[in-house]
């Protein structure tokens, strides 16, 4: 997948293999693509596939039907155990359908959901859910918190992650609805919740996990990326203004690719899907071989880490107490009786 062509990819997975000596990868596309690459690299091995999603086609219908297809077979080797993760730049809502429908939800949760780290100013922060999910429940927000509570803690190495209601106000009565529902259930069930985080507050990096409805979370992502592009595009006018300028510009080169890199998509090579039975990370349609390379290591960090089986347990951990304190709740109102 990806809208670059199969030789990105593949120059991608280049750089991967040589960065990670102990990664092995199956290639999964068409057979003039894959099997001579996998012929040329000792830890790579061809997995020929005769059928194409295109970005355009209803997802769940082409997951159903195109058996053959690349993400399809890709997440059907999860399923079976032929491979522990799966990466890719192809139909995002195919990746999420295919995810789902094959790879299948981790017992106990409600719905899968897609976390973006974004390059926060104090640290990097887990937005969660940014488009696998547009109409939610308060409830699936709680399991979005724990989910991104534990990425961030297993991939992102921080302890204890602050989580945070995505909100119109920081006091606990903001919002309408759904949103202050909503922020009762992580209030009572998500002991690392600290309140609303308010839009402007997102990129300050005061919470490291800061859930949300994946419309809402969607909209946010791809305005903080337009915002970031057209920042830069300022930017660049600026600098190239006049002769004075551009010979500054010289002077703060390194300095702002440095920026660039840091605030760019490609860093974090991809979007985890959390909630399913493996490791299922969704690049960029657009993604070069840095962001190719960057997404699959991202998925074998996920793997080793153990990113679902911690899911599965603090899922079921909390369904335990769950029982617990409505069966304790039921046996009061008995002897009260």
């Amino acid at each position: 997948g990806g809208d670059l062509g199969p030789a990105v990819v593949l120059g991608g997975v280049s750089q991967a293999l040589q960065a990670d000596p102990d990664l092995h990868v199956v290639l999964v596309g068409a057979a003039e693509a894959v099997e001579p690459f996998a012929a040329s690299h000792d830890r790579a091995r061809a997995q020929a596939t005769t059928e194409v999603i295109e970005m355009a086609e209803h997802p769940a219908n082409a997951v159903r039907t195109k058996k053959d297809s690349s993400i399809v077979v890709g997440c059907r080797l999860v399923k079976e155990g032929a491979a522990q993760g799966f990466f890719s730049a192809g139909s995002t809502g195919a990746c999420l359908a295919a995810a789902t429908l094959v790879v299948g939800r981790v017992k106990g949760v409600k719905r899968p959901a897609l976390g973006q780290v974004l390059p926060a100013y104090a640290r990097p922060c887990l937005l969660i859910d940014v488009g696998a999910n547009a109409d939610c429940k308060p409830e699936y927000l709680v399991q979005f918190a724990q989910m991104g509570a534990v990425y961030m803690e297993s991939i992102m190495g921080m302890e204890n992650p602050r989580v945070g209601l995505l909100n119109i106000g920081s006091e606990d009565t903001k919002g309408d609805e759904f949103a202050q529902r909503a922020h009762g259930l992580l209030a009572d069930s998500v002991p690392q919740f600290a309140g609303n985080c308010e839009g402007g507050n997102l990129m300050a990096g005061d919470f490291d996990v800061v859930v949300c409805d994946g419309f809402t979370g969607n909209v946010c992502l791809k305005t903080i990326e337009g915002t970031a592009k057209t920042l830069f595009k300022y930017v660049k006018d600026a600098l190239m203004g006049s002769l004075a300028s551009r010979l500054g510009a010289l002077l703060v080169k390194g300095d702002l690719s440095a920026l660039k890199a840091k605030l760019s998509p490609e860093t974090y090579g991809g979007t985890p899907l959390l909630g399913v039975k493996g490791a299922v990370i969704v690049g960029h349609g657009s993604s070069n071989e840095v962001a190719i390379a960057n997404g699959i290591a991202v998925a074998a960090t996920t793997v080793r880490a153990n990113v679902a089986g911690v899911i599965a347990e603090t899922v079921a951990r909390t369904a335990a107490a769950k029982a617990a304190a409505s069966g304790e709740g039921e046996a009061a109102a008995s002897d009260a009786r």
